[in-house]
């Protein structure tokens, strides 16, 4: 099968499956809004920058690196290294996301009253925590499915979690409600918890089939010669030295992609945490300033992301493609691949920005009961064809291994939009900060597109 039929068909089975977890997904938060209010979903939404960053410190880079290493050393058929960076980086992975849930239970109240400045996150956060190691288990084998270009696992995975997390919501505010007569928001954080840990003991029992796939499908030259056991021994024996050399190779691609995506995500929580505040600053009570946070990062933004799920799925499928081609220094085929994929996540992106300015008014009203929201998603629709494309661009560029770069443009981009927050907020309220994302997002995919270029067109890619 060839590389474009690969990322084809991956992409297709991500793409549905996206778009059945964000069905599920839209109606869940329709659910959330209208039960707990949008009060409730604004403080809902103000722990999220506490998961997003204990991610990026556990996960997201050595995810991105095992996606990367696994697709190359594959293609020159280095199978057993490949499981065997596989088994580093989830070992890595789950020790320091059971040391983050750790210190975040043991700094709850710190968090929660200085940080975040509402202490009713307090017992969200605790419930929270339990997430991050069950997050770094589905999330490292995935990375190693898509270094395998194998979407069945990642899929499954993530209708899985999606599937369990309503499930328990709904078990719970039915069972809250019949005991109780009310039921608090708290329920939808431990939903959370239920979908990771579904999620996480799925992959691990369809590893085995993974490895076995990709064993059958090694070409005879590039198969190691099997030991007495290796009939029923399916992940390769670890030892200290292989542990070493692993992580000898995984830390220098990981750490660079960690704190990339670290100060990225402490930016977005300064951005996140930092708009109520400034909400209050243009004449907002507390209360209506968390609501309407809520309202656009509840209603509006998952909105405006929903169509993402095939640019999503693209993406992922790309990252590792990009890996194999620039691994045989095919310029021709990189440029190919680059300017189509490109051009289809912007052509989107424009079908999209013309629906939601057609019906983003009545999806609002009829759907969230928000007029707020309608407008938010007028507004957010111009940044939908530059949204779309930027997630294309900067898994070209990290597949190119040029995440310095991918840090730089975040940056920038984040920067643009902290200063909306900050200085347009107070002037002109949440419609200041909604053209700082629009200004920030074109101004990432005018840098995307110069750094490809720039490094694509040179006679002989760079090996990273």
């Amino acid at each position: 099968m060839s590389r474009k039929q690969t990322i084809i068909r991956g992409t297709i089975i991500l793409t549905i499956t996206g778009f059945l977890s964000r069905f599920m997904g839209f109606f869940y938060r329709i659910f959330l809004s209208r039960t707990f209010g949008e009060e409730g979903v604004g403080l809902y939404q103000l722990i999220f920058p506490v998961y997003a960053l204990c991610y990026s410190l556990t996960t997201a880079g050595i995810e991105t690196a095992i996606s990367r290493t696994v697709a190359r050393k594959v293609s020159l058929g280095k199978h057993r290294e490949a499981q065997e960076f596989l088994l580093t980086g989830l070992f890595l992975s789950f020790l320091l996301s059971c040391i983050c849930m750790i210190a975040i239970q043991k700094n709850t109240v710190f968090i929660a009253s200085k940080i975040l400045d509402d202490e009713r996150c307090i017992p969200l956060l605790t419930i929270l925590s339990y997430t991050v190691p069950c997050s770094a288990i589905h999330s490292c084998i995935c990375g190693y499915c898509y270094g395998l270009k194998q979407t069945a696992i990642p899929a499954a995975a993530q209708l899985v979690e999606q599937t369990a997390r309503i499930s328990g919501v709904f078990l719970l505010y039915r069972l809250l409600i019949k005991n109780q007569g009310n039921a608090p928001i708290t329920i939808a954080v431990c939903g959370m918890v239920i979908g990771e840990f579904f999620s996480a003991a799925y992959t691990i029992s369809a590893l085995p089939h993974a490895l076995r796939r990709q064993r059958t499908r090694q070409p005879l030259l590039h198969r190691h010669n099997p030991a007495p056991d290796s009939a029923t021994r399916i992940l390769p024996r670890m030892n200290a030295n292989i542990l070493y050399q692993s992580l000898r190779e995984l830390l220098p691609l990981s750490l660079p992609l960690t704190a990339n995506r670290v100060l990225i995500n402490l930016l977005q929580s300064i951005e996140a945490i930092s708009i109520p505040g400034r909400l209050q600053l243009f004449g907002l009570s507390t209360s209506d300033a968390l609501s309407l946070y809520g309202v656009l990062n509840g209603m509006a933004l998952p909105c405006i992301l929903f169509p993402s799920a095939v640019t999503s799925s693209i993406s992922i499928m790309l990252m590792p493609t990009v890996a194999e081609i620039q691994a045989t220094d095919n310029r021709k085929e990189m440029l190919d691949i680059v300017k189509k994929v490109a051009g289809a996540c912007f052509i989107l992106g424009l079908f999209c920005c013309l629906t939601f300015l057609l019906f983003g008014s009545w999806i609002g009203i009829t759907l969230f009961g928000s007029p707020t929201a309608g407008k938010f998603i007028l507004t957010l629709a111009w940044i939908c064809p530059f949204l779309y494309t930027n997630s294309a661009l900067s898994s070209v560029i990290n597949g190119l291994g040029k995440t310095s770069s991918t840090l730089f443009i975040n940056t920038f981009s984040l920067l643009i939009r902290i200063a909306g927050v900050f200085y347009a907020i107070p002037l002109f309220g949440i419609q200041g900060y909604l053209w700082g994302l629009l200004i920030s997002q074109l101004a990432a995919t005018l840098l995307s597109v110069i750094i490809i270029y720039k490094n694509v067109r040179q006679k002989k890619l760079i090996l990273v």
